[in-house]
């Protein structure tokens, strides 16, 4: 079992290993197998590239982002110019309904809101704005609207989890209540955990999906 300074030291130079991140300063702190991050960033960007490289280490439990982004004078842009760029990138998305969206943009901070037929549209809405420069926080209050959940969503899902090859379905329990989904059990890694998540929104009707999936410690979470 590796100790927290160990933790600490793969994570640091896993982070220095991120090309997004080789001009970020970062400080990293751990207790019990849980990372903080902290410090200032220069682009929303190598915010989220922080959080996934400290994830793809062994052994660490959660990650703690108190990241905040400064952006140089260079690349700050209007709230409007941010808003333009945001409804431009969702309008060109294939898999996103603009339509159905709302964007508010203040200081820099973007919101999302609406209500989509999928999950997995909620999550690509993100995903398309993620790399805007500008931006120095994305919230996704998007809502998937309520469908019927057959019955045998539960099978489908776990069907969904024998068909991907980085998840083991056998260590998955599936819990269905109402529109939501819950997962418990454990993982290889947060890699698999974050396919398990995606797969559990792609089943129609779902509108939450609760992970309570473990990341079993292993050396490498790729």
């Amino acid at each position: 079992m590796k100790t927290d300074f160990e933790i600490q030291k793969d994570v640091i130079e896993q982070l220095r290993w991120e090309p997004a991140l080789a001009a970020a300063e970062i400080g990293v702190s751990v207790k019990d197998g849980i990372v903080t991050l902290s410090g200032t960033i220069d682009s929303y960007p190598k915010k989220l590239a922080a959080e996934k490289g400290a994830r793809k280490v062994g052994a660490v439990k959660a990650v703690v982002e108190n990241l905040e982004v400064h952006l140089p004078t260079n690349k700050q842009k209007s709230d409007q110019q941010i808003a333009d760029q945001v409804l431009h990138a969702l309008r060109w998305h294939t898999a996103v309904a603009d339509e159905k969206l709302k964007v508010t943009v203040e200081h820099g901070f973007v919101t999302l809101s609406g209500q989509v037929d999928w999950g997995y549209e909620r999550n690509m809405a993100k995903t398309a704005i993620e790399n805007i420069e500008g931006i120095r926080l994305v919230v996704n209050e998007i809502t998937v609207r309520p469908h019927p959940v057959y019955s045998d969503v539960t099978e489908k899902i776990g069907a969904a989890f024998q068909r991907h090859a980085s998840i083991d379905s056998s260590k998955i329990r599936i819990f269905i209540t109402g529109n939501r989904v819950t997962l418990e059990g454990r993982v290889r890694s947060w890699a698999e955990r974050d396919d398990a998540e995606e797969a559990a929104w792609s089943a129609r009707g779902v509108n939450q999906v609760v992970n309570n999936l473990i990341v079993e410690e292993e050396e490498f979470a790729f």
